[in-house]
């Protein structure tokens, strides 16, 4: 039940963000566009209370209670930034606006670019980290909670690995071929 109900909150999350979209450029109701836009951390607090609901209520804790921690760390933590990506682009189609920037792809402004969003991801783990430790302190019972912490676990490797990857750039700034 929870995993339909984090699957239905992630695609909330996307339906939010393309009405805010549509009301804004289609549409061109601005305040109702932003209005909808805003309201998708409403979306977040839904999640948190059903996987606090479900656990509170006995179910033994799953990978899809601590999906929904990293869900709401990754969307607090990316939220921003993934909607201002739809609306450039939105913008740039529907509203005559400017072509949007691509990423950098070489030398110290790719570097940059990529330590940038490893701290974007360590805000996210934060974040679910604290939601999970929450989960975990709310249950207190170690043996129903187990999946949490392996999540934390995980989590914490891939975070390391990103870590690795990301300011690698610094030390070794990625060129461009040469071109002959």
């Amino acid at each position: 039940m929870i995993t339909a109900f984090i699957i239905g909150c992630e695609i909330g999350f996307w339906v939010f963000v393309l009405a805010g979209l549509l009301f804004r450029y289609i549409f061109k109701l601005k305040l109702l566009g932003t209005l909808f836009l805003l309201a998708t951390p409403l979306i977040d607090l839904a999640l948190v209370i059903a996987t606090v609901y479900d656990l509170r209520g006995g179910a033994e804790a799953t990978f899809a209670h601590s999906l929904a921690a990293v869900y709401i760390g990754v969307s607090i933590a990316f939220g921003h930034r993934m909607i201002k990506w739809a609306d450039e682009r939105f913008a740039h189609r529907f509203a005559g606006g400017p072509a949007p920037a691509g990423k950098p792809k070489y030398g110290t402004e790719h570097a940059r670019y990529e330590r940038n969003g490893w701290l974007h991801h360590l805000l996210a783990w934060a974040i679910g980290s604290i939601i999970l430790y929450g989960m975990i302190w709310m249950v207190g019972d170690p043996a129903r909670t187990e999946a949490l912490f392996h999540t934390l676990r995980l989590w914490s490797l891939v975070l390391g690995i990103d870590f690795l990857i990301s300011f690698s750039y610094t030390l070794w700034p990625r060129k461009k071929k040469a071109v002959s």
